[in-house]
């Protein structure tokens, strides 16, 4: 027999030897995720928003402008969102997220970077159905490396208007931005 040959029925050999334990490990393993309630919020995020940005400094206040184009992903599981525009007048930036419904949690989990960004922000979330109100909790490395924790909320004020205010760490506001779906 040559070496080739003895080789492909090793192979096969293998193969049909796993091949069962392979449709047995498969039968044992949870059924797959799939979208439920709580993926309707995200949903509802889905499409491209226009912007209107407003940074607060105790200098005044900033307005800039942005496009922010989200997808529903992963099987209806996940949000996919990403932000291009101004940050302050004359400063191009762009950001991207994703956000999920951790079912063992029962909060929304997110995750953002962006350009102006020096790692990666992570937040929880809860949703209140009855003032239409996602709000979070983030921690992220600040301009300067150090890791920060604020609160953002995001009001849902009809389907094709939300308004997201980050607060500072020092609770005062620190970014708003008005969304307003593009038709």
């Amino acid at each position: 027999m040559t070496r080739t040959k003895a080789a492909v029925l090793s192979m096969s050999a293998v193969v049909l030897l796993c091949a069962p334990a392979g449709r047995a490990a498969a039968q044992d393993m949870p059924p797959m995720p799939k979208p439920g309630p709580a993926h309707e919020i995200l949903k509802a995020d889905a499409g491209t928003w226009d912007a209107k940005v407003e940074t607060m400094s105790p200098a005044g206040t900033t307005t800039s402008t942005g496009v922010e184009t989200s997808t529903v992903g992963c099987g209806g599981l996940c949000l996919i969102t990403d932000f291009k525009g101004e940050m302050m007048p004359g400063m191009m930036f762009e950001g991207h997220g994703t956000t999920a419904y951790d079912s063992a949690k029962k909060k929304y989990i997110g995750s953002w970077t962006d350009s102006m960004s020096q790692g990666l922000m992570v937040s929880e979330s809860t949703w209140d159905p009855a003032a239409k109100t996602m709000t979070a909790t983030m921690e992220a490395p600040d301009m300067t490396g150090a890791i920060v924790k604020m609160k953002a909320v995001t009001e849902h004020k009809d389907p094709n208007t939300r308004v997201f205010t980050m607060f500072n760490p020092d609770g005062t506001p620190g970014m708003r931005i008005t969304y307003t779906r593009k038709k």
